[in-house]
């Protein structure tokens, strides 16, 4: 063991909120953790802003809604898009039978801290900020650690469960050899912001029209927009130039075309590359795979975050005790993958459905306003069915709830662990 070795019960690569999530019930279950984040902050932009009811239903559970919603957020009770000129409503959250019937606008940076101090009341939570994990200890066949690269030099980290939560392009999983399968995806979006009036709608929106599919999240002081574009169409967009581009997004605009004027340069306008894909066999002896690393979502309802936090939830609920006891076995590892992969399946086979029966022909149709899905139709005749897709994308298929034991945060007198 190397001199500069660190020895805990669980390693977690990557302080999303898949990572954190798990730090803070692993910890609140008197686990040793450490979670590894490799940026000195959580402020990227253009990141998964939307905490679905499902999520709020666990910051219930562990007791923090209350305090959390005291966060600066936008609530959003349903979900609209415009069909040319006509305003549909998709899915109405109200009915839902959760303390908070909406989706939560929330910058990531503002949740992930929010994580961070709840988890660093427990004295058994370590969080290492600008630290990589770039490659995994293994030994007769087991993963036992994991090497790291940080602000103070380079370092190992041994510990019985490595899991790797550091996202679509995980280091960790392509070490681990563990392969991907990808299910392809007909689109890209482009992401950028736009000022925000007090005279503008607080409405979060979709708009769909012949050749065009934008975006618009109501962030408070500004509009994080998603122009969502033919797959590989980035470089074409750009070299149509700017003027063009601010152009379509005018058109578009449910103000004055003129907002578009806020696009200055292309730097403002970052590709978020679209990828549906899955981990056949999520884990390895000593290793595991949630959130991304193992399912990366399409945008598609904005479900992302929430299945990672899914995932972290069923790995604590199934692993706190094996830690706990030092028992750690494949089975549990395994035990995870079988329950989070089934609503895994389900929702990313609706995603590509959307994908390919939808949103590839609303980018082919280039000179007439796409048809109303007869779905979507239907839904307006009969406005309960709203209830239908505000289930599926606010709850989720086999929605989660905290089992982990809890043990009271330690009262501490040094600065909590993280650093």
């Amino acid at each position: 063991m190397a001199a500069n070795a660190i020895t805990t019960s669980c390693c977690i690569a990557g302080g999303g909120p898949a990572g954190m999530m798990l730090g803070l019930l692993l910890a609140r279950a008197g686990i040793d953790v450490i979670v590894l984040e490799k940026h000195a902050d959580f402020l990227r932009d253009f990141r998964g802003d939307t905490i679905h009811p499902s999520t709020l239903e666990i910051m219930h559970e562990l007791g923090f809604l209350k305090e959390f919603l005291k966060l600066p957020h936008q609530p959003v009770p349903r979900l609209v898009a415009q069909f040319g000129d006509q305003a549909i409503t998709l899915a109405d959250f109200s009915h839902l039978p959760t303390r908070a019937k909406f989706i939560a606008m929330m910058p990531q940076w503002d949740f992930l801290n929010f994580l961070a101090r709840k988890a660093s009341a427990y004295k058994t939570f370590c969080l290492i900020m600008q630290a990589h994990a770039t490659e995994l200890i293994q030994a007769n066949g087991k993963v036992i650690g994991v090497r790291v690269a940080s602000r103070d030099g380079p370092a190992e980290i041994h510990a019985p469960l490595v899991v790797a939560a550091d996202g679509r392009d995980s280091t960790l999983r392509a070490q681990s050899g563990l392969i991907v399968t990808d299910f392809g995806a007909p689109m890209d979006a482009l992401w950028f912001r736009l000022s925000r009036r007090e005279s503008d709608t607080d409405q979060a929106q979709g708009r769909f029209d012949a050749g065009r599919l934008f975006v618009m999240l109501n962030r408070g002081s500004y509009w994080q927009c998603a122009f969502v574009i033919p797959k590989g169409w980035n470089e074409r967009v750009r070299a149509a130039g700017l003027d063009e581009f601010q152009r379509d997004i005018g058109m578009l605009l449910p103000f004055a075309a003129e907002r578009a004027q806020d696009i200055m340069d292309w730097d403002q306008v970052k590709l978020l590359t679209v990828q549906v894909n899955r981990l056949p066999t999520w884990w390895r002896k000593g290793f595991l795979c949630i959130g991304d690393a193992a399912h990366a979502m399409s945008p598609v309802g904005g479900v992302g975050i929430n299945l990672a936090i899914q995932d972290a939830v069923a790995a604590a609920n199934i692993l706190a005790m094996p830690l706990r006891g030092r028992r750690l076995v494949p089975q549990d590892l395994a035990a995870v993958q079988a329950r989070r992969e089934w609503p895994t399946r389900m929702t990313q086979r609706a995603q590509i459905a959307i994908q390919n029966r939808f949103v590839a022909p609303v980018l082919a149709q280039k000179d007439i306003d796409p048809p109303l899905p007869w779905p979507i139709a239907l839904m307006q005749r009969l406005p309960q069915l709203q209830r239908i897709p505000a289930r599926l994308i606010g709850i989720g298929l086999r929605p989660e709830h905290v089992t982990s034991p809890a043990l009271p945060p330690a009262p501490r007198n040094d600065p909590p662990h993280t650093r």
